[in-house]
């Protein structure tokens, strides 16, 4: 019965007091879980107990994760797994309450149960930063998951493999867990991709016996030297992982029979603490004395292990038959570690991350907490990193730097501060100059080189490998460009008004869509860096502006009513009739053309042509600013007496009867037609404004005449409003 094997389990890892504590959680969760079930009909309690017998069994926690383990389930309605409060009674500790707190926001995201969403994978991260336990408990709750996958529906099982691919496998080797790390490929492999499993299997068993003859004639030479020699230690095989040696023949396009390192061999050995380096290189020598070493695949993790606490020596030799074989080399504690990963530095260091893996997830947290990082490509990233293999390079100070291969001198400096990256032109690496994108290898004694004048640039993202180093770079760049857009939405508006034209909504639509920008804030760019010129956006816009009038102007009138050719000059008018009911301009209010003077047209957008006289206070500037706007225009001979309203400006004398005269003047003029007249007196002199209708000009110049010549006149001038 799962119970009992357990809590058998449970007794034999933990003393009275702390196993005391387990068998409370699992009658607390006996009691409330009771024949409460998930969906596809497993039991909770089951599912909890599986999973707690991970985190003591498999990743070896201390009693409180093991606790959390047992307890988690009642995070959850047996209606669809959805989260529900908290019910622990707060005598089970704060440690315990404080990982189910995590969990539970965890869960609460449907993390567990929908394919990868970038959000949920943010909040994973986040809540990874916090505690290393919680997720420790995930990832046995998600293996736990996967050993059960026959109970889940199709559609189902893949959501969740998706995600284990993405996240909880990946995390588990970052931690250190490789064991569970390479079931969870295996398991996903099997379900997502069932015959490559199945082939990758009856390979492996089709090769069992010569794999295990081979290993018999590879270790018997090696047992022989180290039992001479006093060694306690045990000697086997390890197959590698189905998932690992289906990836390799697809990435190596080869056979399964081409994979030359389907298994590896490790010794491992019971040595006293203060004997393990030594007693570790002794080996190794013996095993490179026996069979001939490559030396590119050496690796030495003992002297400087892995940010998880991974410590190893691995060696790979030639063999009998002339195959080449990984040979293993480590202690019984290295060991533990090995197979754990950090979940053991609760045992060998109270509880305590190395401070490696502590530098990690704060790197991790740094990426996640800029804004602007985008999600898909920090996975990538993030990928990247948990599998690199790893360099060490020191600082001038002696400090040790641990970097992914391949990094450059690049990803050192934004590793030491993402300022002394912005600001990097260059360095030396064992006090030789380099450049930025030098790749650095084991042992280099690295400096950095900076200027003030420096800023990162795109093309920096070709060649640094580190996911901070690029989030970094892609976030100055944006930073950099916001400022450069607001320098060149500056400069744009300050033209428009020099041009004495309204940045309109609309201009800005036509703009984005003639240069193919989907946001303002990219025409700002490019103008602020010099990708465009102003003077061709004003170009544009009079173009625009032509060919708008043009529209205006046709749709307006017919070409043969709104033009005539006068053959003496061959240039086109549009003829004006002293008529002016009916037809598609208007007499402009701001100069009062009557029949006679000389005229232009102006095209207006929404009012049609208004008609102005050549000596209009605005005719400069509309020539200025608008030339493609105005056109010739001519009044039409015409015998047929027409009005046009006018302004006079009078001053004089003042007197009683000056008004009475002014009128007398203009009743006597049957022509005339007075509107309004206005008389302002200052003292002992008049200022006075008529309004009158007349038919054209000749009939003005003889009405001004007849008024200057009034006594107390002093003059009389047309206005132009």
């Amino acid at each position: 019965m799962l119970n009992n094997r357990f809590l058998v389990a449970c007794k034999s890892l933990y003393d009275e007091g702390k196993f005391s504590g387990i068998v409370k959680a699992v009658e607390f969760a006996r009691e409330t879980l009771g024949e409460e079930t998930f969906p596809s009909g497993e039991s909770l309690l089951n599912h909890s107990l599986e999973v707690a017998l991970i985190v003591a069994e498999e990743i070896g926690l201390e009693s409180d994760s093991v606790v959390a383990g047992i307890l988690h389930s009642l995070l959850y309605e047996s209606t669809g797994g959805q989260e529900k409060p908290l019910k622990i009674p707060a005598d089970f500790g704060e440690p315990v309450l404080r990982i189910l707190e995590g969990m539970s926001k965890i869960n609460t995201l449907g993390t567990d149960t929908v394919e990868l969403h970038p959000e949920n994978f943010r909040m994973l991260m986040l809540a990874l930063a916090g505690d290393v336990r919680v997720i420790l408990i995930k990832i046995a709750d998600r293996l736990q998951t996967l050993r059960n996958f026959d109970l889940y529906p199709v559609d189902s099982i893949r959501r969740v493999a998706v995600e284990t691919n993405h996240i909880y496998a990946p995390l588990a080797h970052r931690l250190g867990l490789y064991k569970l790390h390479a079931e969870m490929q295996d398991l996903c492999l099997k379900y997502l991709k069932p015959e490559a499993y199945r082939e990758v299997i009856e390979k492996l068993r089709e090769t069992e016996k010569e794999r295990s003859l081979f290993t018999a004639e590879f270790v018997k030479p090696i047992e022989e030297v180290l039992r001479s020699r006093g060694f306690r230690f045990e000697m086997k095989a390890r197959t590698k992982s189905v998932f690992s040696i289906y990836n390799k023949m697809q990435k190596q396009n080869v056979d399964f029979d081409e994979v030359y390192d389907l298994f590896a061999i490790r010794v491992i050995l019971d040595s006293e603490p203060a004997n393990e380096k030594a007693d570790c290189w002794t080996v190794y020598s013996v095993v490179t004395d026996e069979y001939q070493a490559n030396p590119e695949r050496m690796r030495d993790w003992i002297t400087i292990p892995k940010s998880t606490g991974y410590e190893s020596l691995h060696a790979t030799v030639m063999g009998p038959h002339k195959k080449w074989i990984e040979v293993q080399i480590r202690t019984r504690r290295m060991d533990e570690l090995a197979e754990k990963g950090v979940a053991a530095h609760w045992k060998y260091k109270g509880g305590k991350e190395n401070k490696e893996l502590d530098r990690w997830l704060t790197n991790i947290r740094d990426i996640l907490e800029n804004p602007e990082v985008n999600v898909v490509d920090f996975i990538d990233e993030f990928r990247k990193d948990v599998y690199s293999e790893e360099i060490y390079v020191f600082t001038p100070r002696g400090d040790l730097k641990k970097m992914p291969v391949g990094a450059t001198i690049l990803d050192f400096a934004y590793d030491i501060h993402s300022d002394l990256g912005d600001k990097c032109v260059g360095g030396k690496v064992n006090n030789r100059k380099v450049n930025l994108k030098h790749k650095l290898r084991n042992g280099d004694m690295v400096s950095v080189e900076t200027s003030n004048n420096q800023k990162p640039k795109i093309d920096w993202l070709d060649f640094v490998v580190t996911a901070k180093a690029r989030n970094r770079i892609k976030a100055s760049l944006n930073e950099a460009r916001k400022r450069d857009a607001a320098l060149g939405k500056e400069e744009l508006y300050r033209k428009f008004k020099n041009w004495k034209i309204e940045l309109t909504e609309e201009i800005m639509r036509k703009l984005l869509k003639f240069y193919g920008f989907k946001l303002a804030t990219d025409l700002y760019y490019h103008i602020a860096t010099g990708k465009i010129d102003t003077l061709n956006i004003k170009t544009l816009i009079r173009e625009e502006e032509k060919q708008a009038v043009k529209a205006r102007l046709e749709e307006i009138l017919l070409p043969e009513s709104t033009k005539e050719q006068v053959s003496e000059s061959g240039d086109d008018y549009m003829i004006i009739d002293s008529n002016i009911r009916n037809v598609n301009y208007k007499l402009a209010p701001c100069c009062n053309p009557v029949y006679g003077d000389e005229i232009f047209g102006f095209v207006t957008i929404h009012e049609g042509i208004k008609i102005h006289r050549v000596s209009c206070p605005n005719a400069p500037q509309m020539i200025e600013r608008f030339p493609y706007r105005l056109i010739k225009a001519k009044w039409r001979p015409t015998a047929t007496k027409s009005s046009f309203l006018t302004t006079l400006f009078l001053t004089g004398t003042d007197s009683i009867d000056i008004v009475s005269e002014i009128s007398h003047v203009i009743a006597k003029d049957f022509g005339v037609q007075m509107r309004a007249i206005n008389i302002e007196s200052d003292r002992d002199e008049f200022r006075g404004v008529l309004k009158i209708w007349v038919h054209n000009v000749d009939h003005l110049e003889f009405l001004i005449h007849k008024l200057r010549n009034l006594k107390g006149i002093t003059s009389v001038s047309r206005g132009d409003s």
